[in-house]
């Protein structure tokens, strides 16, 4: 067997953060190590204690950290508590007591850490805003030269976005630290929503999951999913047809898992950062030369996601979530 993937997973959880982070611990050829939160989907205090929950939930001892509380230079925007409920996870209507402590350590500082520890081996996984990975940089230059590649679940550029008819949210959140991470010079894969809007999962999908397992953490996370899908499923027609949603974030695990399921561009990528297109990514998508500086040879080229295989995502979705890999769940008290 191929020794799994060592994956640091920088999240602001949130409903599809918990997607991800459960198909991370379900597949074989991932070892998620370690958990940097940020603010986004809710604030970095909720993102801490849901990201402890859900690993305790399904009895995973992994280092949780402190991440960014806000953007680095905008104001930073109210959680869109309308979407993923006001505790990021459809407004649990009680949470069981659970272990768990946090790593002293800001997630910036674990990043860099765990990228000297274990040089050319960690695959950055962000699916927030990108403060953590651009603060990561500013205390350590040569980090891209660590790091064995970085994904992130954001932008678009044929697609429209979802809070501006350009931008995406977790760039918007932070539009100065992501076109830090784009200019950065490490591999990048952009799993953004040109290829999560084509990929809507039914409900019933986690339903099932849940009734398979009979587990605390696939019911918790089915109660996420049904607040989650109905916001969707009132918004936008093509989800609620099926009474679904977007499978944002966990898109940027199974890019890792099954490439083969992804077209891919090649480009450079710069983020507007202020004015009616904040947020925007806009990427050079033909090989000519622009006067702006801003374009010039030295910018790297971002691999980005274009198309995706709808049915066989679903189906590696599907078959990852129903694997036996739960353990007891580290509740705080003994039975």
């Amino acid at each position: 067997m191929s020794i799994p993937r060592k994956v640091i997973f920088d999240t602001d959880p949130g409903v599809d953060d918990a997607m991800a982070l459960y198909y991370a611990l379900a597949h074989p050829g991932l070892e998620v190590i370690g958990i940097a939160t940020t603010f986004g989907n809710v604030y970095v205090e909720q993102a801490v204690a849901n990201a402890l929950y859900l690993t305790a939930l399904a009895g995973r001892q992994i280092s949780v950290t402190v991440g960014m509380a806000q953007p680095l230079v905008k104001k930073a925007e109210a959680p869109p508590d309308f979407i993923h409920g006001a505790d990021g996870l459809g407004n649990l209507p009680q949470r069981v007591a659970t272990a768990g402590a946090l790593d002293p350590r800001s997630s910036a500082q674990f990043i860099v850490d765990m990228a000297r520890q274990f040089p050319g081996e960690i695959t950055l996984v962000a699916v927030g805003p990108l403060g953590n990975l651009a603060a990561a940089l500013l205390l350590a230059p040569e980090l891209p030269t660590l790091v064995r590649e970085v994904v992130l679940m954001g932008g678009a550029v044929l697609e429209s976005g979802n809070v501006s008819p350009v931008a995406e949210a977790n760039i918007w959140n932070d539009p100065h630290a992501a076109d830090a991470v784009f200019t950065a010079g490490w591999p990048l894969t952009m799993v953004g929503l040109d290829v999560t809007h084509q990929v809507i999962l039914p409900l019933s999908l986690f339903r099932q999951i849940a009734e398979h397992h009979q587990h605390i953490a696939t019911d918790t996370l089915h109660h996420a999913v049904a607040f989650y899908s109905g916001f969707y499923s009132a918004h936008d027609a093509a989800v609620g047809q099926i009474t679904g949603c977007y499978g944002h974030d966990v898109l940027a695990f199974v890019v890792l898992t099954n490439p083969e399921l992804f077209t891919l561009q090649a480009g450079r990528v710069r983020v507007a950062v202020d004015g009616l297109a904040q947020g925007q990514t806009m990427m050079q998508r033909k090989a000519v030369s622009y006067p702006q500086h801003g374009w010039h040879d030295d910018i790297p080229h971002t691999q980005v996601c274009m198309q995706v295989q709808f049915e066989a995502c679903k189906a590696v979705i599907e078959a990852t979530l129903m694997r036996d890999w739960m353990l007891k769940p580290l509740l705080a008290l003994t039975e």
